[in-house]
């Protein structure tokens, strides 16, 4: 019989190893943590392998350092695909001996691994969570750390991610306390991308 509650005690058990700190919390298992009160939050109905995908979606990923892949957009992409892989190997690892099958481990697998994206329903539903964590969370860390990026390249970035989520991603995303900074970038990068969140929003699995 599957655990859900095995499953979610060995995913914070492994996260809680992450050295990194943030007030003295491991810094996954405080990500971990948001992600599923976000989903919590969005998606009150989200299926047990949502949960799990929801809480493993970081998963050990001080292991996959960024500095092993080269710097620019190139080596960011492949650096984020290897961690969707090594995320996904590890939740798969805990789900089999939490009882899961195959298929279950497989669906958590696709979702962290962000496969059929604006197909499935619970991929985007991860996506608008994993987002909308970004912006309440960690946004302001971004803008710190690429303080030498003007606001027109912090708009563009911005409007890739909200291209890659749902109507009520966004509704959650512009419902946040954000600083006002934030909230304007936001909102800039919502009226630049209008017609495109337009046209993806009739065709949403969400």
């Amino acid at each position: 019989m599957p655990s859900l509650e095995a499953a979610l005690a060995a995913i914070d058990a492994a996260n809680a190893e992450d050295p990194r700190k943030i007030d003295g919390r491991a810094f996954e298992s405080l990500y971990a943590e948001r992600m599923s009160a976000r989903l919590a939050a969005l998606y009150p109905d989200a299926s047990d392998l949502l949960k799990i995908a929801a809480r493993a979606q970081h998963l050990k990923r001080w292991e996959v350092p960024r500095g092993d892949y080269p710097e620019g957009r190139k080596g960011y992409n492949g650096w984020r695909r290897a961690c969707r892989v090594h995320h996904a190997r590890l939740a798969g690892e805990i789900m089999r001996a939490s009882g899961y099958d195959d298929a279950s481990v497989a669906h958590v697998g696709a979702l962290i691994r962000k496969e059929q994206l604006k197909k499935d329903p619970e991929s985007q539903a991860l996506e608008n969570v994993a987002a909308v964590v970004f912006l309440e969370y960690y946004f302001d860390g971004f803008l710190a750390k690429y303080a030498d990026y003007d606001d027109e390249k912090i708009v563009d970035i911005l409007g890739k991610t909200l291209c890659k989520m749902s109507p009520r991603g966004h509704a959650a995303a512009l419902a946040l306390p954000l600083p006002d900074r934030a909230r304007a970038l936001v909102a800039a990068a919502v009226a630049r991308e209008a017609a495109a969140l337009e046209r993806l929003s009739a065709a949403s699995p969400d």
